[in-house]
């Protein structure tokens, strides 16, 4: 496939320039080749519902070509040609298969819940990693899911029904509220955060980029660390936060993570992960001529490829 020179691209030149500020000169290719679309998309089989054997012979029946994740035994990839195939399958429909990025499913595996924890994912809709949670989980403990759009809410809610989650717990409420609503309680807190979705920026898609601006990124900062102050309210002492986001802006990554360890140093801290993958970046130490926090870089950036969205992730611990 023949990539675009990145700045004749339909984006805005100024995401265009600092996307070159972020990114290393070697994943440039990778990425603009993302843009233009994933040619394999990632799905996951639900172990709620269905064993991962007979979800193989199901999609050998259909005829379609899958692939396995090494690092996740239920997960698999697929060629983009087939996804209309699998989506109108009954393996969705009767909740056997959900359609993820792999890179969703990584940021879940990294924190790492277990059966009989109390978890709380703090911005859940529409609700794919809280079923992958649920399932961890092995639908045992407690499962707190919170949204605060009521349309999404109710889509979170369908969702957990069609997966067979029987541990979830439902939250019609902004997450900010929700640390000062329950403080210390929970082990595991998965945040991945709304925000300006950079990463899932498309060339044919006017619409997943005609909004993007420097305030709109500003705007989702503030909510951001908002959420990260009330996720680390809630989680317990020893318990651990993952925070993610779909987007390349150091202002919603380690700029939020900065601000987190910035005020609450003895509190909290950063935990060095060691990832499955090679596409991935540590998270950088300045920005627009700020320094950051010099933990920051044990953050993780996960670089696009053909089968793998971009995306930032950071796990915490709180002390």
């Amino acid at each position: 496939m023949n990539i675009p020179d990145p700045r004749t691209s339909p984006f805005p030149q100024e995401f265009v320039t600092r996307l070159e500020s972020i990114l290393p000169v070697e994943s440039w290719h990778a990425c603009w080749t993302a843009f233009r679309g994933c040619g394999q998309f990632g799905a996951r089989v639900n172990t709620l519902l269905a064993n991962v054997d007979d979800v193989w012979e199901r999609l050998a029946c259909l005829d379609v070509p899958a692939t396995a994740v090494e690092w996740l035994p239920e997960a698999f990839v697929v060629s983009s040609q087939y996804r209309e195939q699998i989506v109108g399958s009954d393996l969705v429909t009767m909740g056997h298969v959900y359609v993820q990025n792999l890179s969703s499913m990584l940021a879940v595996r990294v924190l790492g819940a277990e059966p009989d924890e109390q978890v709380l994912d703090l911005a859940a809709a529409p609700g794919g990693k809280t079923t992958q949670l649920a399932a961890m989980m092995r639908n045992t403990g407690w499962l707190s899911a919170v949204e605060p759009i009521r349309t999404r809410f109710y889509k979170l809610q369908s969702m957990l029904r069609q997966y067979g989650v029987t541990i979830g717990h439902t939250y019609l409420t902004d997450g900010r509220t929700v640390g000062n609503k329950t403080p210390d309680r929970f082990d595991r807190v998965l945040l991945d955060a709304p925000c300006s979705g950079e990463a899932r920026f498309r060339w044919d898609e006017p619409k997943t980029y005609q909004y993007w601006s420097l305030r709109k990124i500003r705007e989702q900062s503030r909510k951001q660390k908002g959420l990260l102050r009330s996720a680390l309210k809630a989680t317990r002492p020893g318990g651990r936060i993952l925070y993610s986001t779909c987007s390349f802006a150091p202002e919603e990554n380690e700029c939020v993570v900065h601000h987190l360890l910035a005020r609450n140093s003895a509190q909290v801290r950063v935990v060095p992960v060691d990832l499955p993958i090679n596409n991935w970046q540590p998270g950088i130490t300045r920005w627009l001529d700020k320094e950051l926090h010099p933990d920051v870089v044990h953050a993780r950036r996960i670089l696009p490829t053909d089968s793998m969205d971009a995306f930032f992730l950071c796990l915490l611990e709180k002390l």
